[in-house]
Protein backbone atom coordinates (compact mmCIF):
# COMPACT_ATOMS: atom_id res chain seq x y z
CA UNK A 1 0.00 0.00 0.00
CA UNK A 2 2.83 2.59 1.10
CA UNK A 3 4.60 1.99 -2.48
CA UNK A 4 1.79 2.31 -4.66
CA UNK A 5 1.24 5.73 -2.77
CA UNK A 6 4.74 6.41 -3.29
CA UNK A 7 4.23 5.68 -6.90
CA UNK A 8 1.56 7.55 -7.00
CA UNK A 9 3.08 10.64 -5.71
CA UNK A 10 5.82 10.25 -7.80
CA UNK A 11 4.21 9.86 -11.02
CA UNK A 12 1.76 13.03 -9.87
CA UNK A 13 5.39 15.06 -8.95
CA UNK A 14 6.52 13.88 -12.71
CA UNK A 15 3.20 15.17 -14.45
CA UNK A 16 3.66 18.24 -12.18
CA UNK A 17 6.92 18.92 -13.56
CA UNK A 18 6.33 18.44 -17.15
CA UNK A 19 3.50 20.73 -16.85
CA UNK A 20 5.60 23.36 -15.03
CA UNK A 21 8.45 22.88 -17.58
CA UNK A 22 5.79 23.25 -20.87
CA UNK A 23 4.30 26.52 -19.51
CA UNK A 24 8.36 28.05 -19.07
CA UNK A 25 8.79 26.70 -22.52
CA UNK A 26 5.46 28.43 -23.81
CA UNK A 27 6.50 31.47 -22.28
CA UNK A 28 9.94 31.69 -23.47
CA UNK A 29 8.61 30.91 -26.90
CA UNK A 30 5.60 34.29 -26.71
CA UNK A 31 6.47 37.68 -28.51
CA UNK A 32 8.16 39.67 -25.78
CA UNK A 33 4.73 41.83 -25.91
CA UNK A 34 2.44 39.13 -25.53
CA UNK A 35 3.74 38.04 -22.44
CA UNK A 36 3.76 41.41 -20.93
CA UNK A 37 -0.22 41.34 -21.81
CA UNK A 38 -0.75 38.42 -20.17
CA UNK A 39 0.79 39.10 -17.36
CA UNK A 40 -1.43 42.11 -16.74
CA UNK A 41 -4.27 40.22 -17.63
CA UNK A 42 -3.60 37.06 -15.42
CA UNK A 43 -2.71 40.29 -12.38
CA UNK A 44 -6.39 41.48 -13.18
CA UNK A 45 -7.97 38.05 -12.41
CA UNK A 46 -6.64 37.74 -8.88
CA UNK A 47 -7.52 41.10 -8.78
CA UNK A 48 -10.91 40.26 -8.97
CA UNK A 49 -10.83 36.75 -7.91
CA UNK A 50 -8.74 37.40 -4.77
CA UNK A 51 -10.71 38.93 -2.39
CA UNK A 52 -9.32 38.21 0.86
CA UNK A 53 -5.64 39.37 -0.57
CA UNK A 54 -7.54 42.39 -2.13
CA UNK A 55 -8.99 43.30 1.12
CA UNK A 56 -5.43 43.22 2.51
CA UNK A 57 -4.36 45.50 0.26
CA UNK A 58 -6.83 47.59 0.59
CA UNK A 59 -5.74 48.16 4.15
CA UNK A 60 -2.35 48.44 3.53
CA UNK A 61 -2.06 51.48 1.06
CA UNK A 62 -5.25 52.78 3.37
CA UNK A 63 -2.63 52.98 6.55
CA UNK A 64 0.34 53.92 4.29
CA UNK A 65 -1.79 57.02 2.23
CA UNK A 66 -4.57 57.58 4.57
CA UNK A 67 -4.53 61.26 2.50
CA UNK A 68 -5.01 59.34 -0.93
CA UNK A 69 -8.65 59.10 -2.06
CA UNK A 70 -10.33 55.71 -2.09
CA UNK A 71 -11.04 55.63 -5.55
CA UNK A 72 -6.72 56.04 -6.00
CA UNK A 73 -6.10 53.74 -3.39
CA UNK A 74 -8.36 50.52 -5.10
CA UNK A 75 -6.38 51.83 -8.46
CA UNK A 76 -3.21 51.52 -7.02
CA UNK A 77 -4.32 48.04 -5.83
CA UNK A 78 -5.41 46.96 -9.45
CA UNK A 79 -1.79 48.24 -10.76
CA UNK A 80 -0.04 46.20 -7.81
CA UNK A 81 -1.16 43.09 -8.77
CA UNK A 82 -1.26 43.71 -12.48
CA UNK A 83 2.45 44.27 -11.36
CA UNK A 84 2.52 40.87 -9.87
CA UNK A 85 1.09 38.99 -12.53
CA UNK A 86 3.40 40.66 -15.52
CA UNK A 87 6.41 39.97 -12.91
CA UNK A 88 5.49 36.05 -12.89
CA UNK A 89 5.41 35.39 -16.20
CA UNK A 90 8.36 38.22 -16.61
CA UNK A 91 10.33 35.93 -14.63
CA UNK A 92 9.57 32.65 -16.37
CA UNK A 93 10.32 34.20 -19.66
CA UNK A 94 13.90 35.50 -18.31
CA UNK A 95 14.43 31.95 -17.15
CA UNK A 96 14.70 30.69 -20.88
CA UNK A 97 17.36 33.40 -22.33
CA UNK A 98 20.76 33.29 -22.99
CA UNK A 99 23.20 34.61 -20.38
CA UNK A 100 24.26 37.58 -22.98
CA UNK A 101 20.38 38.14 -23.72
CA UNK A 102 19.93 38.70 -19.56
CA UNK A 103 22.65 40.94 -19.55
CA UNK A 104 21.12 42.84 -22.85
CA UNK A 105 18.19 43.41 -21.09
CA UNK A 106 19.19 45.55 -17.95
CA UNK A 107 21.09 48.62 -17.39
CA UNK A 108 22.87 49.03 -14.37
CA UNK A 109 23.67 51.90 -11.98
CA UNK A 110 25.60 52.53 -8.58
CA UNK A 111 27.69 49.18 -10.49
CA UNK A 112 30.50 51.18 -8.68
CA UNK A 113 29.12 49.92 -4.78
CA UNK A 114 28.92 46.64 -5.33
CA UNK A 115 32.77 46.59 -6.19
CA UNK A 116 33.89 48.99 -3.38
CA UNK A 117 31.42 46.56 -0.75
CA UNK A 118 33.24 43.10 -2.17
CA UNK A 119 36.70 44.58 -2.16
CA UNK A 120 36.09 45.21 2.23
CA UNK A 121 37.21 41.27 2.11
CA UNK A 122 34.45 40.83 4.44
CA UNK A 123 31.69 40.06 2.06
CA UNK A 124 28.26 41.97 1.21
CA UNK A 125 24.80 41.75 2.64
CA UNK A 126 22.32 42.49 -0.48
CA UNK A 127 18.57 44.08 1.11
CA UNK A 128 15.94 44.84 -1.01
CA UNK A 129 12.26 43.85 -0.27
CA UNK A 130 8.95 42.34 -2.54
CA UNK A 131 9.49 45.42 -4.88
CA UNK A 132 9.89 45.68 -8.32
CA UNK A 133 11.47 42.57 -10.38
CA UNK A 134 14.20 41.17 -7.10
CA UNK A 135 14.28 38.00 -9.01
CA UNK A 136 15.38 39.41 -12.21
CA UNK A 137 17.83 41.49 -10.54
CA UNK A 138 19.42 38.24 -8.83
CA UNK A 139 19.83 36.75 -11.80
CA UNK A 140 21.38 39.29 -13.50
CA UNK A 141 23.35 40.64 -10.72
CA UNK A 142 25.26 37.03 -11.03
CA UNK A 143 26.58 37.93 -14.94
CA UNK A 144 27.60 41.19 -13.50
CA UNK A 145 29.20 40.45 -10.26
CA UNK A 146 30.32 37.72 -8.28
CA UNK A 147 27.05 35.53 -7.70
CA UNK A 148 25.43 35.66 -4.29
CA UNK A 149 23.52 33.21 -1.95
CA UNK A 150 20.21 33.97 -1.53
CA UNK A 151 18.37 33.55 1.42
CA UNK A 152 14.42 32.62 0.81
CA UNK A 153 11.49 30.55 2.27
CA UNK A 154 10.89 26.75 1.06
CA UNK A 155 8.00 26.46 -0.95
CA UNK A 156 5.21 23.94 0.36
CA UNK A 157 4.86 22.41 -3.34
CA UNK A 158 8.41 20.79 -3.69
CA UNK A 159 7.43 20.72 -7.85
CA UNK A 160 6.83 24.20 -7.76
CA UNK A 161 9.79 24.46 -4.72
CA UNK A 162 12.60 22.65 -7.12
CA UNK A 163 11.50 24.60 -10.29
CA UNK A 164 12.09 27.66 -8.89
CA UNK A 165 15.48 26.50 -6.95
CA UNK A 166 16.13 25.89 -10.75
CA UNK A 167 15.43 29.09 -11.75
CA UNK A 168 17.38 31.08 -9.09
CA UNK A 169 20.47 29.36 -9.36
CA UNK A 170 20.69 29.14 -13.07
CA UNK A 171 23.19 32.31 -13.30
CA UNK A 172 25.64 31.07 -10.33
CA UNK A 173 23.64 31.59 -7.31
CA UNK A 174 23.02 29.24 -4.78
CA UNK A 175 19.89 29.39 -2.32
CA UNK A 176 20.20 29.56 1.44
CA UNK A 177 16.80 27.81 3.26
CA UNK A 178 16.19 28.76 7.07
CA UNK A 179 17.50 25.38 8.52
CA UNK A 180 20.62 26.32 9.52
CA UNK A 181 20.56 29.26 7.63
CA UNK A 182 22.65 31.39 10.04
CA UNK A 183 25.69 29.20 9.49
CA UNK A 184 25.80 29.10 6.19
CA UNK A 185 25.59 32.76 5.68
CA UNK A 186 28.44 33.38 8.05
CA UNK A 187 30.72 30.95 6.29
CA UNK A 188 29.71 32.61 3.01
CA UNK A 189 30.19 36.51 4.40
CA UNK A 190 34.14 34.97 5.99
CA UNK A 191 34.73 33.66 2.25
CA UNK A 192 34.11 37.21 0.92
CA UNK A 193 30.84 36.44 -0.74
CA UNK A 194 27.46 38.22 -1.23
CA UNK A 195 24.59 37.02 0.45
CA UNK A 196 20.72 38.51 -0.19
CA UNK A 197 18.05 39.03 1.89
CA UNK A 198 14.68 40.35 1.81
CA UNK A 199 14.03 42.53 4.30
CA UNK A 200 9.97 43.27 4.54
CA UNK A 201 8.15 40.46 5.68
CA UNK A 202 6.51 40.09 8.99
CA UNK A 203 8.59 38.30 11.73
CA UNK A 204 7.71 36.64 15.20
CA UNK A 205 9.46 36.34 18.11
CA UNK A 206 13.19 37.45 19.29
CA UNK A 207 14.50 37.74 16.07
CA UNK A 208 12.41 41.03 15.19
CA UNK A 209 12.40 44.43 16.45
CA UNK A 210 9.45 47.31 15.53
CA UNK A 211 10.81 49.81 13.31
CA UNK A 212 8.71 52.45 11.77
CA UNK A 213 7.18 51.47 8.21
CA UNK A 214 5.33 54.27 6.32
CA UNK A 215 4.40 55.14 9.95
CA UNK A 216 3.67 52.14 11.26
CA UNK A 217 5.84 50.09 13.69
CA UNK A 218 6.38 46.86 11.93
CA UNK A 219 7.97 43.43 13.04
CA UNK A 220 11.17 43.41 10.98
CA UNK A 221 14.11 41.35 11.10
CA UNK A 222 17.03 42.01 12.94
CA UNK A 223 19.08 39.37 11.10
CA UNK A 224 20.75 42.17 8.51
CA UNK A 225 22.12 44.46 11.37
CA UNK A 226 23.13 41.42 13.75
CA UNK A 227 25.12 40.16 10.88
CA UNK A 228 26.47 43.29 9.61
CA UNK A 229 27.65 44.26 13.25
CA UNK A 230 29.10 41.09 13.81
CA UNK A 231 31.10 40.61 10.23
CA UNK A 232 31.50 44.10 9.68
CA UNK A 233 30.00 43.37 5.95
CA UNK A 234 28.79 46.25 4.38
CA UNK A 235 25.09 46.39 3.61
CA UNK A 236 23.83 47.39 0.05
CA UNK A 237 20.28 47.93 -0.77
CA UNK A 238 19.14 47.09 -4.19
CA UNK A 239 16.22 47.67 -6.54
CA UNK A 240 15.21 46.33 -9.94
CA UNK A 241 12.59 48.41 -12.01
CA UNK A 242 10.79 47.48 -15.37
CA UNK A 243 11.22 49.67 -17.95
CA UNK A 244 9.03 50.30 -20.94
CA UNK A 245 10.62 48.70 -23.41
CA UNK A 246 10.58 45.70 -21.86
CA UNK A 247 13.91 45.55 -20.20
CA UNK A 248 15.18 46.54 -16.39
CA UNK A 249 17.04 49.11 -14.89
CA UNK A 250 19.10 47.52 -11.90
CA UNK A 251 20.25 50.09 -9.44
CA UNK A 252 22.40 49.51 -6.25
CA UNK A 253 22.56 52.11 -3.50
CA UNK A 254 25.89 53.00 -1.33
CA UNK A 255 25.92 50.78 1.54
CA UNK A 256 23.99 51.72 4.65
CA UNK A 257 25.61 53.76 7.04
CA UNK A 258 26.00 51.71 10.31
CA UNK A 259 24.88 53.22 13.90
CA UNK A 260 28.00 54.27 16.56
CA UNK A 261 29.79 51.12 18.11
CA UNK A 262 28.46 52.34 21.62
CA UNK A 263 25.14 52.69 20.40
CA UNK A 264 23.16 50.71 22.77
CA UNK A 265 20.32 50.07 20.32
CA UNK A 266 22.47 50.14 17.42
CA UNK A 267 20.14 46.64 15.84
CA UNK A 268 17.40 49.08 16.11
CA UNK A 269 18.55 51.53 14.63
CA UNK A 270 20.63 49.43 11.92
CA UNK A 271 17.54 47.74 11.44
CA UNK A 272 15.68 51.38 10.91
CA UNK A 273 18.24 52.71 8.59
CA UNK A 274 17.65 49.40 6.13
CA UNK A 275 14.05 49.81 5.84
CA UNK A 276 13.84 53.61 5.32
CA UNK A 277 15.74 52.88 2.67
CA UNK A 278 13.02 50.41 1.03
CA UNK A 279 10.56 52.66 1.74
CA UNK A 280 11.90 55.19 -0.01
CA UNK A 281 11.85 53.13 -3.22
CA UNK A 282 8.19 52.18 -2.33
CA UNK A 283 7.06 55.79 -1.86
CA UNK A 284 7.98 56.55 -5.50
CA UNK A 285 6.57 53.34 -7.03
CA UNK A 286 4.13 52.08 -4.80
CA UNK A 287 2.43 49.99 -7.41
CA UNK A 288 5.46 47.65 -7.25
CA UNK A 289 5.27 46.79 -3.95
CA UNK A 290 4.14 43.46 -1.53
CA UNK A 291 0.81 45.01 -0.55
CA UNK A 292 -0.83 41.81 -0.29
CA UNK A 293 1.13 40.46 2.08
CA UNK A 294 -0.09 41.80 5.95
CA UNK A 295 2.76 43.82 6.77
CA UNK A 296 1.72 45.23 9.75
CA UNK A 297 -0.38 43.08 12.21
Amino acid sequence: MTTRVSSATSLGHRIERLAARCAIALVGWMPRGFVRICGTFVGRMCWALDRRHRLVAEQNVAGAFPDLPPAERRALVRRTFEHFGRLLLDVLEFGTLSPAEMVDRAEIEGAEHVRAAHASGRGVLFVTGHFGCWEIQALVHALRFPPMAVLARPLDDIVLHEELERLRTRTGNSVIYRQGSVRRVLRALEAGEGVGVLIDQHILGRAAVPVEFFGRPAATTTAVAALALRTGAPVVPLFAFPLDDGRYRLVYEPPVQPPDEHDPDRIRVFTERCTAVLERYVRQRPELWLWMHRRWR
